[in-house]
């Protein structure tokens, strides 16, 4: 399958050819510096190709099978057992200025912005036309391509594992004497393949190995979305080196992260969300198929705490006066698109006083590495999975941490750390173990483009949810705890399938608000009629404004998870400036999955999902995945001509608004709160339509006290009305006190 790539268009190119070679984990070591708005150290790339080795019964395998399935214990080398907080490549001393490669006497290619592409020595590598090949089948030298934006690279070598002292246990020869490129490989493909319950002995093995001198500088080469690597004579992915380590350093205006100033005026750096993911955050590979794990050490001023996506509270390691370490790492595979950083002088909220209520929900958990009981066989990948771990499966509530700047600890404490144990649990008591094991909150700065940002153990939230009451705050907060089990534990193996991740998180965070607020059935379901009024409302409006080929679902239809041969492939309307602003991904993928439960009955829906859940967790799906295993679980009369065919004709491949749910809302009542609104919005319509001067005294108006959501919905009837009077608007403030309401109804 050949692929056209053209930047200038609106589609998201994705260059890696992970069909050839894949990144199963990275190890950083950063530098924060604030003054010149730059991240810069190394990265180093552990690879595996999948075609040269077989697992086989090593000698390494053996020594993590005891007859108590206990833990891993290589018992490694005084050498290795550094502190990684303080871990420094061997090469970091060199000045950026011998970065140069090639050979000696040969001339310095550093383009202006820092990146030494060695054009001249790569045969011509370029980004039009590749003398090398990318695969595994040519003549040429094979070449690995990796996803990179907006990035200064400086340097690339290969990384000599074996000179890491105990790495012979890796192969089957007592002593390293004699290092080959095929035992260095050998040596990264039995580290990358350690059995899951060996994880922390894996964990120290990467911070040794990516600690390791170079033994050889490779050719690279840069363009606009790309960095290609090549090493003369390793023709196959087989022979490429699968250790290498990168040196670079990102640009004040690359796009995956914002330098800006926090509420309190204090410099903060985060990872935005942007279109364009990681890319120009670290070289890696962005197609959601390289899952993979991470460790990273960061250092930045004192004065800062940093913020990952990790699995891991990280706490500050002093290495000198005004200079300080964090190292987060994760063991579960995941896309790089998931990685997340966040550093700026945030404070840990707490609350002061607690209530009955706040400690209701509380149940201690004291987590064993010992408790691991197998309660299920998992489908994903080997890793140190929560459900296969019986105590996980009963944490209603797991650790949370909440951070933001210290001038919104009032709000913080008012409304955000009261509601995340009670929505943690509604989660929990809807869909089962949590996929992760703890939870940091940041409130973020007011440049954050969204309401919030899901990623693994970490929320981003918009400032706008701590205003006004708990509702607001709540909603959004069930929304981001719905994306640990749909978006990231579950991830969509296509991103133009958007709805996987967004239509569940909006379906879903309805289902934990209700549960949070304990509910009872008929107040929930009112409740979630009413917010099916304001979507529906906002998805016809969404259809009036938005261009046909942005409201399709599926936009490649047949072609969906498809990529070229290489493993590259783009993301279609993926940079499109108008996609950021648009809902239909949210409320079309809602409207599809209430239709669905009602014909299962939300029970047996919800009961569906946890098993769905408990199937897919830890991998990557299509649209046909989840459709075909629903269809499977409904019975024959309840199908009424249902099929994964005409769900994707009538609700994922058409623009527009879906004729089953334009005959759904045609044929349904409004909703009692919705009705009690209508009645609402007469009266204040009588009241703007009344004369300035009256000549007699006419009875006031007197007003019901409307839900949130039903303040909102009268708003937007009146925002319908030709023209509202200054006393109109006066009258709405006094009554609603809209001044202290959520953001919604701003």
């Amino acid at each position: 399958m050949d692929i056209q790539l053209d930047p200038a268009r609106d589609d998201l190119p994705l260059m890696a050819n992970t069909s050839h070679i894949l990144v199963k984990h990275y190890v950083l070591d950063l530098d924060v510096d604030f003054e010149s708005q730059v991240i810069e150290g190394t990265i180093v790339l552990f690879l595996e190709d999948g075609n040269r080795f077989k697992k086989q019964n090593s000698s390494i395998e053996e020594a993590c099978q005891s007859e108590s399935n206990k833990a891993c214990k290589f018992g490694m080398p005084e050498l290795c057992r550094i502190s990684v907080a303080n871990a420094r490549t061997f090469s970091s001393e060199m000045e950026y200025n011998d970065f140069a490669i090639c050979s000696k006497g040969e001339k310095d290619t550093s383009d202006k912005d820092g990146n030494h592409d060695n054009q001249e020595h790569a045969s011509g590598i370029s980004s039009s036309k590749y003398c090398c090949d990318t695969g595994n089948h040519g003549s040429e030298d094979f070449l690995l391509v990796l996803d990179c934006c907006d990035l200064s690279v400086l340097k690339v070598e290969e990384v000599d594992v074996a000179a890491v002292p105990g790495m012979e246990k890796f192969t089957r020869s007592p002593k390293l004497t004699v290092v080959s490129e095929e035992l260095r490989n050998q040596i990264v493909y039995e580290l990358v393949t350690l059995p899951a319950d060996c994880w922390r002995e894996q964990l120290d093995y990467y911070a040794c190995c990516s600690q390791a001198p170079g033994c050889g500088e490779l050719l690279f080469d840069t363009d606009s979305w790309s960095l290609q690597i090549r090493k003369t004579g390793a023709q196959t992915a087989t022979d490429f080196p699968h250790a290498i380590r990168i040196w670079y350093k990102t640009k004040p205006e690359g796009r995956s992260v914002t330098w800006t100033s926090d509420q309190s005026d204090r410099p903060c750096v985060y990872t935005v969300g942007s279109p364009i993911n990681n890319r120009a955050l670290f070289p890696c590979q962005e197609p959601p198929v390289a899952m993979s794990t991470w460790q990273a050490t960061v250092r930045a001023a004192a004065s800062f705490v940093v913020l990952m996506s990790g699995e891991n509270s990280a706490k500050p390691t002093q290495l000198w006066e005004g200079c300080s370490s964090w190292y987060y790492y994760v063991t579960m595979p995941v896309p790089a698109s998931t990685f997340t950083i966040a550093v700026g002088c945030w404070t840990e909220m707490k609350l002061e006083t607690y209530s009955l209520n706040d400690l209701a929900t509380e149940r201690p958990f004291s987590p064993s590495e010992a408790d691991f009981r197998h309660i299920g066989v998992c489908s994903h990948m080997e890793y140190p999975c929560r459900f296969k771990n019986a105590s996980a499966a009963t944490q209603e509530i797991i650790p949370y941490r909440v951070f933001a700047p210290v001038c919104l600890k009032g709000a913080c404490q008012e409304t955000l750390l009261r509601l995340i144990p009670p929505c943690l649990s509604a989660a929990h008591s809807v869909l089962g173990t949590h996929p992760f094991s703890r939870l940091d909150v940041l409130i973020v700065p007011a440049n954050f483009p969204s309401l919030g940002m899901a990623s693994p153990h970490i929320v981003f939230l918009s400032q706008s949810i701590l205003t006004g009451r708990s509702h607001l705050c709540g909603t959004r907060l069930c929304h981001e705890i719905a994306h640990a089990w749909f978006g990231l534990a579950i991830g969509a193996r296509d991103w133009t399938e958007e709805w996987l991740s967004e239509g569940f998180a909006t379906h879903l965070e309805d289902v934990f608000w209700a549960a949070a607020q304990q509910l009872d059935p008929r107040e929930a379901r009112e409740q979630q009629e009413l917010r099916a009024c304001l979507r529906w409302r906002r998805l016809q409006d969404e259809m009036r404004c938005s261009p046909e080929e942005m409201q399709v679902l599926r936009p490649s239809k047949d072609k969906t998870g498809h990529t070229s041969d290489s493993g590259a492939s783009v993301i279609k309307q993926g940079l499109n400036p108008e996609k950021i602003f648009m809902q239909v991904h949210y409320l079309k993928g809602y409207f599809l999955l209430r239709f669905l439960a009602k014909r299962l009955g939300d029970e047996t829906y919800l009961s569906f999902l946890r098993k769905f859940v408990h199937t897919f967790h830890g991998q990557l799906i299509l649209s046909q995945d989840f459709l075909q295993m629903l269809l499977e679980n409904i019975p024959e009369e309840k199908r009424l001509g249902l099929s994964v065919e005409n769900i994707y004709q009538d609700w994922l491949e058409s623009c527009g608004i879906p004729k089953p749910l334009q005959r759904e809302r045609s044929a349904e009542a409004e909703c009692g709160l919705a009705r009690q609104v209508r009645a609402e919005v007469t009266k204040w319509i009588q009241v703007n339509r009344r004369p300035r001067k009256r000549k007699r005294r006419v009875k006031e108006e007197v007003f019901e006290k409307l839900l949130p959501d039903q303040l909102v919905l009268l708003l937007e009837h009146l925002l319908e009305q030709k023209t509202l009077s200054p006393r109109t608007l006066q009258s709405l403030q006094r009554t609603y006190h809209l001044h202290d309401q959520d953001a919604e109804q701003h």
